[in-house]
């Protein structure tokens, strides 16, 4: 048996924060106590946090390591795979959905790293040295002709545990203001207004061409498989309606309250973004997860874009008083895992996988001081 005992921690379980001691055997919870443990052998945390590792389910941070500038595919897919896992679990995050975008509507080099990109994932868990636990997160663009081409290819990637569904068109959901996308896209291209109606009207008819066929071929597909579906940028009720009806469990960043309000009482994971909350409001116009966390409807976050804002934003809701420490923790680790069936890991609870983050406090911040993956020291 192979035991590792930590004392001297606050231990955040899911109903408290606890002065204790944690045991692990074989990479299980096996114990929680109250109070320091007087073992020769243990790892005193000086009072810092302990926590469950996080579980992330939606992060695009692979595409920075292959994509490193425009439209720079990076030639070597095993060494950026790797620094991609490095910069996860000094994150904290012992669980990641590498979140791959099949199909775009300007070229942004999404579509030429897709294909690399689930290889080097292939190859690199296959290694079994991977800190973090890595699995694939197809993101379906289904106004793009070509996302059935680019989508079945892949689907027998064993990797492969979540699929969302997104509809980027101008005009629609995240940019039914179109003068948001077109400011959006301002850093890759000067369209003149008459060029900027042409661009619209191209992408509103590929996408009544091709979006339900498309959108309906991943859903089935997904309901033989069982794989779970998240919905992406619902904006009306009527979205999270079509959602609900497709047995889709996630709205991953809904863009209003009615959206968020209607996913969250009608049973839907409502994932919003950490960058989000950390910088206090939504970087592309859309509602805030304050305002969504202050409503009682937030039940997840996603760093998104930013690995370390999904410690950050947990610590800083308890902080802000929109929730407790514990319950906080919860958006970051039990209630993703849930949403997926990950019922192993997730909650410091007798039993669980024993994935941990060691947080200090640095300067009011919550810095990762060490993680541990099934019982194991990876960072």
């Amino acid at each position: 048996m192979n035991e590792t005992v930590f004392t001297n921690a606050r231990l955040i379980t899911p109903d408290a924060v606890v002065e204790g001691t944690l045991a692990v055997r074989d990479g299980r919870i096996v114990s929680l106590d109250n109070g320091a443990s007087s073992l020769a052998e243990r790892i005193d945390l000086e009072g810092d946090y302990l926590m469950p590792g996080l579980v992330e389910l939606h992060t695009d941070n692979l595409e920075k390591h292959f994509i490193p500038r425009p439209k720079v595919l990076w030639p070597q897919g095993v060494p950026a795979f790797f620094a991609h896992d490095a910069q996860i679990v000094a994150s904290g995050i012992t669980t990641v959905f590498d979140a791959l975008s099949v199909g775009e509507y300007h070229d942004k080099g999404r579509i030429a790293m897709l294909g690399k990109a689930v290889g080097a994932l292939n190859s690199c868990r296959s290694t079994g040295k991977l800190r973090s636990e890595h699995l694939l997160h197809l993101r379906c663009e289904v106004a793009d002709p070509r996302m059935q081409d680019l989508f079945f290819p892949l689907s027998d990637t064993p990797a492969l545990s979540l699929v969302s569904l997104m509809d980027h068109t101008p005009g629609q959901r995240q940019w039914r203001d179109t003068s948001s996308y077109r400011t959006y896209y301002s850093n890759i291209a000067s369209w003149t207004d008459e060029e900027f109606e042409q661009v619209v009207e191209r992408l509103q008819t590929a996408r009544d061409g091709c979006a339900e066929d498309n959108a309906a071929s991943v859903m089935a597909f997904c309901r033989e498989r069982g794989l779970p579906m998240a919905s992406h940028d619902d904006t009306l009720v009527e979205h999270v309606e079509e959602a609900l009806g497709n047995g889709i469990a996630i709205s991953e960043f809904p863009t209003t309250m009615e959206a968020a309000r209607h996913a969250s009482e009608n049973g839907m994971l409502v994932l919003m973004g950490a960058p989000n909350v950390v910088r206090g409001g939504s970087h592309s116009g859309n509602i805030s997860a304050l305002e969504i966390a202050q409503a009682g409807y937030l039940g997840s976050l996603s760093s998104d874009y930013v690995p370390v804002s999904l410690l950050e934003a947990a610590f800083a809701l308890s902080e802000g008083g929109y929730m407790s420490l514990p319950a906080a923790v919860g958006l970051v680790t039990a209630n993703p895992a849930e949403a997926v069936g990950l019922a192993d890991r997730g909650s410091l609870e007798v039993g669980r996988r024993a994935d941990l983050v060691r947080v200090s406090m640095v300067e009011g911040q919550p810095v990762v001081r060490n993680v541990w993956r099934e019982g194991a020291e990876v960072f």
